[in-house]
Protein backbone atom coordinates (compact mmCIF):
# COMPACT_ATOMS: atom_id res chain seq x y z
CA UNK A 1 0.00 0.00 0.00
CA UNK A 2 1.85 3.47 -0.79
CA UNK A 3 2.83 5.84 1.95
CA UNK A 4 2.05 8.91 1.71
CA UNK A 5 -1.63 8.50 0.30
CA UNK A 6 -4.40 9.32 2.79
CA UNK A 7 -8.16 8.32 3.19
CA UNK A 8 -11.35 9.68 4.97
CA UNK A 9 -11.92 8.70 8.81
CA UNK A 10 -15.75 10.76 8.93
CA UNK A 11 -14.80 13.73 8.27
CA UNK A 12 -10.87 13.54 8.74
CA UNK A 13 -8.05 13.05 5.99
CA UNK A 14 -5.54 10.50 7.57
CA UNK A 15 -3.17 8.42 6.17
CA UNK A 16 -4.38 5.36 4.34
CA UNK A 17 -2.29 2.45 6.65
CA UNK A 18 -4.09 4.21 9.62
CA UNK A 19 -7.57 3.70 8.88
CA UNK A 20 -8.39 0.09 10.55
CA UNK A 21 -6.77 0.96 13.18
CA UNK A 22 -8.62 4.13 13.97
CA UNK A 23 -11.94 2.06 13.00
CA UNK A 24 -10.57 -0.83 14.94
CA UNK A 25 -10.21 1.66 18.45
CA UNK A 26 -13.79 2.70 17.77
CA UNK A 27 -15.10 -0.52 17.56
CA UNK A 28 -13.26 -1.62 20.79
CA UNK A 29 -14.14 1.10 22.45
CA UNK A 30 -18.27 0.54 21.66
CA UNK A 31 -18.18 -3.62 21.86
CA UNK A 32 -19.39 -3.83 24.94
CA UNK A 33 -22.59 -1.56 24.61
CA UNK A 34 -22.93 -2.16 20.82
CA UNK A 35 -26.80 -4.02 20.64
CA UNK A 36 -28.01 -1.43 23.67
CA UNK A 37 -26.81 1.52 21.40
CA UNK A 38 -28.07 0.06 18.38
CA UNK A 39 -31.91 -0.29 20.02
CA UNK A 40 -31.37 3.08 21.58
CA UNK A 41 -30.27 4.67 18.18
CA UNK A 42 -32.69 3.17 15.89
CA UNK A 43 -35.40 2.61 18.47
CA UNK A 44 -35.43 -0.77 17.66
CA UNK A 45 -36.21 -0.60 14.08
CA UNK A 46 -32.30 -1.96 13.02
CA UNK A 47 -34.12 -5.27 13.79
CA UNK A 48 -36.85 -4.42 10.82
CA UNK A 49 -33.97 -4.02 8.77
CA UNK A 50 -32.09 -6.85 9.40
CA UNK A 51 -35.82 -9.12 9.22
CA UNK A 52 -35.93 -7.59 5.67
CA UNK A 53 -32.48 -8.69 4.73
CA UNK A 54 -33.09 -12.20 5.79
CA UNK A 55 -36.22 -12.42 4.25
CA UNK A 56 -34.71 -10.98 0.83
CA UNK A 57 -32.28 -13.57 1.29
CA UNK A 58 -33.62 -16.73 -0.04
CA UNK A 59 -31.66 -18.55 2.77
CA UNK A 60 -32.57 -22.07 3.08
CA UNK A 61 -31.79 -24.91 4.54
CA UNK A 62 -27.60 -26.43 3.38
CA UNK A 63 -26.68 -22.93 1.93
CA UNK A 64 -23.57 -21.50 2.93
CA UNK A 65 -23.37 -18.22 4.25
CA UNK A 66 -20.72 -15.60 5.40
CA UNK A 67 -22.11 -12.58 7.32
CA UNK A 68 -19.49 -9.91 7.09
CA UNK A 69 -18.71 -7.52 10.00
CA UNK A 70 -21.03 -9.74 11.73
CA UNK A 71 -21.04 -8.23 15.21
CA UNK A 72 -22.83 -9.46 17.67
CA UNK A 73 -24.71 -12.16 15.19
CA UNK A 74 -28.13 -10.71 14.84
CA UNK A 75 -27.89 -12.18 11.09
CA UNK A 76 -25.78 -15.09 11.49
CA UNK A 77 -27.99 -16.79 14.73
CA UNK A 78 -31.33 -16.74 11.97
CA UNK A 79 -29.11 -17.90 9.17
CA UNK A 80 -27.98 -20.78 11.12
CA UNK A 81 -31.40 -21.48 12.04
CA UNK A 82 -32.66 -21.83 8.28
CA UNK A 83 -29.54 -23.38 7.03
CA UNK A 84 -29.70 -26.60 9.39
CA UNK A 85 -28.01 -29.30 10.14
CA UNK A 86 -26.67 -29.45 6.59
CA UNK A 87 -25.18 -25.73 6.12
CA UNK A 88 -22.43 -23.48 6.81
CA UNK A 89 -22.92 -19.70 8.54
CA UNK A 90 -19.07 -18.23 9.13
CA UNK A 91 -19.57 -14.95 11.01
CA UNK A 92 -16.70 -12.65 10.25
CA UNK A 93 -15.37 -9.13 11.32
CA UNK A 94 -11.98 -7.52 11.42
CA UNK A 95 -12.70 -6.49 15.15
CA UNK A 96 -11.53 -8.94 17.69
CA UNK A 97 -13.67 -7.36 20.30
CA UNK A 98 -16.59 -7.43 18.22
CA UNK A 99 -16.33 -11.11 17.22
CA UNK A 100 -15.82 -12.12 20.64
CA UNK A 101 -18.92 -10.81 21.60
CA UNK A 102 -20.60 -12.43 18.80
CA UNK A 103 -19.24 -15.68 19.95
CA UNK A 104 -19.84 -15.16 23.53
CA UNK A 105 -24.06 -14.44 22.41
CA UNK A 106 -24.81 -16.68 20.12
CA UNK A 107 -22.89 -19.80 22.31
CA UNK A 108 -24.95 -18.54 25.31
CA UNK A 109 -27.99 -18.78 22.93
CA UNK A 110 -26.92 -22.48 22.32
CA UNK A 111 -26.38 -21.96 18.41
CA UNK A 112 -23.43 -23.98 17.98
CA UNK A 113 -22.11 -26.71 15.53
CA UNK A 114 -23.36 -24.98 12.16
CA UNK A 115 -21.35 -21.66 13.27
CA UNK A 116 -17.66 -20.74 12.85
CA UNK A 117 -16.12 -17.19 13.73
CA UNK A 118 -13.27 -15.90 11.55
CA UNK A 119 -11.17 -12.91 12.04
CA UNK A 120 -11.12 -11.74 8.78
CA UNK A 121 -10.46 -8.19 6.78
CA UNK A 122 -13.27 -7.98 4.06
CA UNK A 123 -10.75 -6.43 1.67
CA UNK A 124 -8.91 -9.63 1.40
CA UNK A 125 -11.05 -12.80 2.70
CA UNK A 126 -9.75 -16.37 3.71
CA UNK A 127 -11.90 -18.01 1.98
CA UNK A 128 -12.01 -20.67 -1.62
CA UNK A 129 -13.26 -18.61 -4.31
CA UNK A 130 -16.65 -19.85 -5.42
CA UNK A 131 -17.77 -20.73 -1.82
CA UNK A 132 -20.48 -19.52 -0.29
CA UNK A 133 -24.15 -18.77 -1.76
CA UNK A 134 -25.11 -15.73 0.46
CA UNK A 135 -22.64 -13.02 1.71
CA UNK A 136 -24.26 -10.05 3.84
CA UNK A 137 -22.52 -7.14 5.46
CA UNK A 138 -24.89 -5.18 7.88
CA UNK A 139 -23.15 -1.55 9.03
CA UNK A 140 -20.04 -2.45 7.76
CA UNK A 141 -18.86 -1.80 4.19
CA UNK A 142 -18.62 2.39 5.30
CA UNK A 143 -16.10 1.61 7.86
CA UNK A 144 -13.76 -0.84 4.98
CA UNK A 145 -10.74 1.56 3.69
CA UNK A 146 -10.53 -0.11 0.26
CA UNK A 147 -14.61 -0.78 -0.50
CA UNK A 148 -13.63 -1.84 -4.01
CA UNK A 149 -11.06 -4.45 -3.15
CA UNK A 150 -13.25 -5.80 -0.57
CA UNK A 151 -16.47 -6.13 -2.83
CA UNK A 152 -14.38 -8.09 -5.35
CA UNK A 153 -13.14 -10.02 -2.81
CA UNK A 154 -16.89 -10.91 -1.76
CA UNK A 155 -17.29 -11.43 -5.60
CA UNK A 156 -14.76 -13.92 -5.28
CA UNK A 157 -15.78 -15.75 -2.53
CA UNK A 158 -19.29 -16.25 -4.15
CA UNK A 159 -20.75 -19.18 -6.24
CA UNK A 160 -21.70 -18.50 -9.63
CA UNK A 161 -25.54 -18.17 -9.02
CA UNK A 162 -25.10 -16.15 -5.29
CA UNK A 163 -25.97 -12.91 -4.04
CA UNK A 164 -24.19 -10.32 -2.09
CA UNK A 165 -26.63 -7.93 0.27
CA UNK A 166 -25.50 -4.92 1.87
CA UNK A 167 -27.56 -3.13 4.33
CA UNK A 168 -25.69 0.42 4.53
CA UNK A 169 -27.31 3.95 6.03
CA UNK A 170 -27.40 5.68 2.65
CA UNK A 171 -28.68 9.09 1.54
CA UNK A 172 -31.85 9.93 3.00
CA UNK A 173 -34.77 12.07 1.14
CA UNK A 174 -33.63 16.01 0.95
CA UNK A 175 -37.18 16.49 3.34
CA UNK A 176 -35.40 14.64 6.16
CA UNK A 177 -31.91 16.42 5.82
CA UNK A 178 -32.12 18.67 8.36
CA UNK A 179 -33.68 16.60 11.34
CA UNK A 180 -31.35 13.83 10.35
CA UNK A 181 -28.08 16.14 10.81
CA UNK A 182 -29.57 17.49 14.27
CA UNK A 183 -30.27 13.56 15.57
CA UNK A 184 -26.78 12.87 13.98
CA UNK A 185 -24.22 15.31 14.96
CA UNK A 186 -26.19 16.82 18.11
CA UNK A 187 -27.98 14.01 19.35
CA UNK A 188 -26.32 11.08 19.00
CA UNK A 189 -22.98 11.77 20.36
CA UNK A 190 -24.53 12.90 23.47
CA UNK A 191 -26.14 9.62 23.51
CA UNK A 192 -23.12 7.43 22.91
CA UNK A 193 -21.73 9.79 25.98
CA UNK A 194 -24.62 8.60 28.23
CA UNK A 195 -24.78 5.30 27.62
CA UNK A 196 -21.41 4.47 26.16
CA UNK A 197 -18.82 6.79 27.93
CA UNK A 198 -17.98 7.97 24.62
CA UNK A 199 -18.99 10.98 22.27
CA UNK A 200 -16.06 10.78 19.99
CA UNK A 201 -16.69 7.01 18.38
CA UNK A 202 -20.41 7.74 18.05
CA UNK A 203 -19.40 11.01 16.85
CA UNK A 204 -17.15 8.88 13.64
CA UNK A 205 -19.82 6.90 12.81
CA UNK A 206 -22.29 10.05 12.43
CA UNK A 207 -19.55 11.51 9.94
CA UNK A 208 -18.73 7.96 8.63
CA UNK A 209 -22.25 7.75 7.29
CA UNK A 210 -22.43 11.04 5.16
CA UNK A 211 -18.75 10.17 3.67
CA UNK A 212 -20.30 6.36 2.28
CA UNK A 213 -20.91 6.48 -1.14
CA UNK A 214 -24.86 7.08 -1.79
CA UNK A 215 -27.69 4.57 -3.67
CA UNK A 216 -26.22 4.80 -6.92
CA UNK A 217 -22.78 5.62 -6.56
CA UNK A 218 -22.62 2.31 -4.46
CA UNK A 219 -24.85 0.04 -7.09
CA UNK A 220 -22.21 1.13 -9.76
CA UNK A 221 -19.15 0.40 -7.51
CA UNK A 222 -21.01 -3.32 -7.01
CA UNK A 223 -21.04 -3.30 -11.15
CA UNK A 224 -17.88 -2.48 -11.83
CA UNK A 225 -16.74 -4.91 -8.94
CA UNK A 226 -18.77 -8.23 -11.32
CA UNK A 227 -21.95 -8.38 -9.80
CA UNK A 228 -24.90 -8.73 -12.27
CA UNK A 229 -28.77 -7.31 -11.74
CA UNK A 230 -27.63 -4.71 -8.80
CA UNK A 231 -30.81 -3.07 -7.45
CA UNK A 232 -31.10 -1.24 -3.90
CA UNK A 233 -34.50 -0.78 -1.76
CA UNK A 234 -34.66 2.42 0.23
CA UNK A 235 -35.37 2.01 3.70
CA UNK A 236 -37.24 4.63 6.52
CA UNK A 237 -36.77 7.21 3.13
CA UNK A 238 -33.75 6.48 2.50
CA UNK A 239 -31.70 6.54 5.82
CA UNK A 240 -30.96 3.13 4.79
CA UNK A 241 -30.59 1.52 2.02
CA UNK A 242 -29.98 -2.87 0.80
CA UNK A 243 -28.07 -3.43 -1.73
CA UNK A 244 -28.29 -6.70 -3.67
CA UNK A 245 -26.41 -8.07 -6.30
CA UNK A 246 -25.94 -11.28 -8.00
CA UNK A 247 -23.17 -13.29 -9.26
CA UNK A 248 -23.53 -15.13 -12.44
Amino acid sequence: MAQGKTTHFGFQEVPIEEKSHKVAEVFHSVASHYDLMNDLMSLGIHRLWKRFVIELSGVRSGMRVLDLAGGTGDLAKTFSERVGNKGQVVLADINSSMLEKGRERLVNLGKVGNLNYVQANAEHLPFPADYFDRITIAFGLRNITQKEAALHSMYQALKPGGQLLVLEFSKPASWLTSAYDIYSFWILPRLGKLVAGDADSYRYLAESIRRHPDQETLSAMMRSAGFDYCDFYNLNHGIVALHRGYKY
